[in-house]
């Protein structure tokens, strides 16, 4: 049993349940993204010409392997900072950051599929999982008293470190990817 309603404590339910709830999230993207993009890039490209058209072609050019080896890189990312979070009892900057941005992801997915009208991988356990969960270890960091209430620089701070990781984890799997090939 959690015991994160005492002042200072906060257990791994919290800490560790980042992890846990960003892999069950994540089953969702790796599994669905490669083919809702193949159906869905010729009608998007129509429906938001104003969106560069690199965009376009790195979303058609998508690689299922380079992208699995990205969430993988990601999942170390989260990892770690689920590790930090339990070591400094959900003080750690580096997780309360990682927390705040993947319960921003989670909103950025439902406005994804609020812009195009329809289902975009990661939007259905983004409600189910992502956002409550988000919700619930940041209530459970406020009790313990390690968590101020949120500030519009830990929200820019969270989406930066989302962004962040996404990009560093995009650029390690698409080079650790090119050399496996480069070695065959």
């Amino acid at each position: 049993m959690d015991d994160s309603s005492r002042e200072g404590h906060v257990g791994g339910t919290v800490t560790y349940g980042l992890l846990a709830a960003w892999a069950l999230h994540d089953l969702e993207e790796p599994a669905t993204l490669p083919g809702w993009l193949r159906r869905n890039v010729p009608a998007l490209r129509e429906r938001f010409p104003e969106v560069p058209e690199r965009v376009w072609r790195r979303a058609e050019a998508l690689d299922r392997r380079e992208f699995t080896v990205a969430v993988g890189v990601m999942g170390a990312v989260v990892a770690a900072a689920s590790v930090a979070g339990r070591r400094t009892a959900g003080r750690s900057a580096f997780y309360r950051s990682a927390l705040d941005g993947f319960g921003l992801h989670g909103l950025v997915h439902l406005a994804q599929a609020a812009a195009v009208r329809g289902y975009t991988p990661g939007s259905v356990t983004s409600p189910l999982l992502v956002v409550p969960f988000t919700l619930w270890a940041r209530g459970r960091l406020r009790r313990a008293g390690v968590l101020r209430p949120a500030r519009p620089r830990d929200l820019a701070v969270g989406l930066a470190t989302v962004g962040a990781a996404t990009a560093a984890s995009h650029a390690v799997a698409r080079r650790l990817v090119r050399a496996a090939r480069a070695d065959r």
